[in-house]
């Protein structure tokens, strides 16, 4: 059916089949990929309603993964802020991010597609240790692009990306960060389109949202079981950091029909609200057509991308999900700008006070609690911890 929505996503308007979220999404690419792309989409349709797919993807992710991630009730991060917080430990899972969840996912689509070459991009470098880590699992070849500030920013991954067996390509267009990355890997799936690209965030061409989505959502589908079995009712504040928009959607799809539950996300802010000084997509952007799919882009009048910044290299991107643009749009979520200086506060707190140490990106989501959630005992939240800190704690933090 052509206007048959993804499990658990309300949006009316979506078009499944040309991947529309609204006036969002779509897929804008050269020639050469839309049959690639369109023949993608039909697989991956297949696929899911396969009992024997679902049946793969359940085992990778119990048995190699580590699922379910636990929803660990943050007593010392709530006596602080004066609101009862949970967070939801994707940090724990294989590889220490949520990004494993769509890489085995994505992978399990290759292998059926007779693919022997992987393809990803990376930013923050958890990415590209899930596909490289994906790809060795099945014996794939791997290419993993990243910038070459992420990858100064990022040396530990770097090292786990090699040690995996992938081949790391570095690119030095540009500010060398996600971006970059991405326009790097799309130039060689142009020009190799026999090889599988495992993109890693809801961005993109059509069918990317979607199957990111779709893979993504195991989050909020464990998240609301879990909090009811703990509290007897759903929450009343769902909280993510946002650069693409993957572990964000991952958590509030299986919530968006429950319009009591407030959602809220935060944006890699850099400096502040000054363009070419943040990332802040959503807060300072607009529509328009941006590697693949319109959503809300970082651009001037002339449709020049602005360099962005962010001292997170998984936030630091321009573009965004074209589901997240038309929740934006709808007033169904939140989008809040959290400064660098705001998100390393969130950094060292969560770990001085519960011994966890997020990822820097996570941060920001711990940082935009301390903001809306001050003072409120009456309410509880859920918190994505998307990631963990090992990779943040070799840099200037402190």
């Amino acid at each position: 059916m052509k206007n048959q929505a993804i499990n658990n996503t309300t949006e009316i308007n979506y078009d499944a089949v040309n991947g529309q979220f609204g006036q969002y999404g779509g897929m804008f690419v050269p020639p050469v990929l839309e049959g690639k792309l369109l023949n993608l989409y039909e697989v991956f349709e297949k696929n899911r309603n396969d009992s024997s797919f679902q049946e793969e993807f359940a085992y990778y992710l119990k048995h190699f993964v580590g699922r379910p991630s636990p929803l660990y009730y943050a007593h010392r991060l709530s006596k602080h802020i004066g609101s009862k917080i949970y967070l939801k430990r994707e940090d724990l899972n294989h590889t220490g991010s949520h990004k494993i969840n769509n890489t085995i996912g994505q992978i399990l689509l290759a292998k059926r597609m007779g693919a022997t070459e992987i393809v990803a991009e990376t930013g923050a470098g958890q990415h590209g240790v899930a596909t490289a880590t994906a790809a060795a699992l099945f014996g794939m070849k791997c290419k993993v692009f990243m910038g070459a500030e992420d990858v100064e920013r990022q040396k530990m991954n770097v090292s786990r990306i090699k040690l995996l067996g992938a081949e790391l390509v570095v690119t030095h267009a540009g500010r060398g960060t996600l971006k970059d990355a991405v326009d790097a890997a799309l130039g060689y799936y142009i020009e190799h389109p026999d090889v599988y690209y495992l993109l890693g965030s809801q961005v993109g061409p059509h069918p990317y949202p979607t199957m990111v989505g779709y893979f993504q959502s195991i989050i909020g589908k464990e998240a609301k079981k879990q909090f009811i079995e703990r509290e007897g009712r759903l929450p009343d504040n769902l909280l993510a950091c946002i650069g693409g928009g993957s572990n964000a959607i991952g958590l509030f799809d299986n919530f968006l029909k429950d319009h009591e539950v407030a959602i809220h996300a935060a944006e890699g802010g850099g400096l502040g609200p000054i363009l070419g000084e943040t990332a802040a997509t959503l807060n300072l952007g607009k529509p328009g057509v941006f590697q693949g799919t319109n959503s809300y882009a970082l651009t001037d009048d002339e449709g020049n991308v602005y360099p962005t910044r962010s001292i997170a290299a998984g936030l630091d991107y321009p573009g965004v999900s074209p589901q997240h643009a038309l929740l934006k749009d709808t007033k169904r979520a939140e989008y809040h700008l959290i400064t660098d200086d705001e998100a390393i506060e969130g950094f060292k707190l969560l770990s001085h006070l519960e011994g966890i140490i997020p990822a820097i990106e996570s941060s920001h989501a711990i940082a935009l609690a301390m903001k809306i959630l001050k003072n409120k005992p009456e309410q509880i939240s859920i918190i994505n911890l998307s990631g963990r800190g090992d990779k943040d704690v070799e840099r200037d933090l402190m």
